[in-house]
């Protein structure tokens, strides 16, 4: 979180990668794993810090997708997770 600060400290638009920051390479062997349960503790942060922009990928079968499935987001608690974050960004404006 301290370098989405040193970002924006640079006077551009931050966007926050949370499907990227989960990724753990190499963690799931001879492919990249991850820890998709930290994303919305690490999403809730960086919008309390105050990013521009949210990077998220979705997959409505997460295990079963063809590229980063260890850290895809269930398309079915997307709504669920940006509503919470969208709460946390007004009270932060």
């Amino acid at each position: 979180m301290p370098g989405l600060e040193v970002m924006r400290s640079f006077g551009v638009p931050v966007c926050f990668d949370a499907t990227h920051s989960a990724q753990r390479p190499g963690g799931a062997g001879e492919t990249t794993g991850g820890v998709r349960e930290s994303i919305p503790a690490m999403v809730r942060a960086a919008v309390a810090v105050g990013i521009d922009a949210l990077f998220l990928e979705v997959h409505p079968d997460p295990k079963n997708a063809l590229s980063d499935a260890a850290t895809q987001w269930p398309l079915d608690k997307a709504k669920e997770l940006l509503d919470k974050v969208h709460k946390i960004q007004e009270a932060t404006k």
